[in-house]
């Protein structure tokens, strides 16, 4: 585990390493970025291997007049996988990318998203938080989350729910981060299962995913 106090995080290579959860069935990935977060998420999902199947979801902070599908379109460069821009009650499926759309709160139910357009948290919608604990409360021990760069808090209360629910908290190296406010928050509000620089992100959700196989 990593401790929150240390100047320099320890770093995980592997999922053995971590100490989560063998032989688990990952269903889910959540992933949280603000500041620097297209750079961040586009890099993380060149590297991820086919071979996860996990559904991904992502709650990206951006303006609330931003156009419907240009995320989705952006990431959908970078991706091996289906990119998308969720509507209310539409399916999760496996080996998919859902991108949380401009001023809707994104939360998972059983088998399916749901919008909400509830006050900002962390004074933002999508918020991260909110993803993040319906994430934990649907898939549990189930669920990884991940804590990107960002300037301000969000993510670090859903990151934490996730880990008390029984899921993987992973956490960009904040010393690598654009902007390592975000990442700073999650490593005190929760003991991370690994604290790693982005590049080193795919290599282990694949050995958390697939390395039973």
């Amino acid at each position: 585990m990593s401790g929150v106090g240390s100047t320099e995080p320890p770093r995980s290579g592997g999922a053995g390493s971590a100490g989560a959860g063998a032989g688990i069935s990952y269903e889910m990935i959540a992933i949280g970025a603000s500041w620097g977060g297209l750079q961040a998420v586009s890099t993380l999902l060149v590297g991820l291997s086919g071979d996860v199947d996990a559904a991904i979801v992502v709650a990206q902070h951006r303006g609330p007049t931003s156009s419907r599908g240009v995320l989705e379109k952006l990431l959908q460069r970078h991706a091996k996988r289906p990119v998308s821009e969720p509507h209310d009650k539409d399916p999760i499926e496996q080996r998919h990318v859902y991108v949380a759309p401009a001023d809707y709160h994104l939360l998972v139910e059983e088998g399916r998203f749901a919008l909400s357009t509830d006050s900002r948290v962390q004074y933002a919608r999508p918020s991260i938080d909110v993803l993040f604990e319906s994430v934990a409360e649907v898939y549990r021990e189930r669920a990884i989350g991940i804590v990107l760069t960002g300037a301000n808090e969000d993510g670090a209360a859903g990151l934490a729910a996730i880990k008390e629910s029984g899921g993987v908290a992973i956490v960009q190296d904040p010393a690598t981060a654009e902007r390592r406010t975000m990442p700073d928050a999650a490593l005190a509000a929760t003991a991370a299962d690994a604290v790693l620089p982005l590049a080193e992100i795919p290599k282990f959700l694949y050995g958390l995913c697939c390395g039973a196989r």
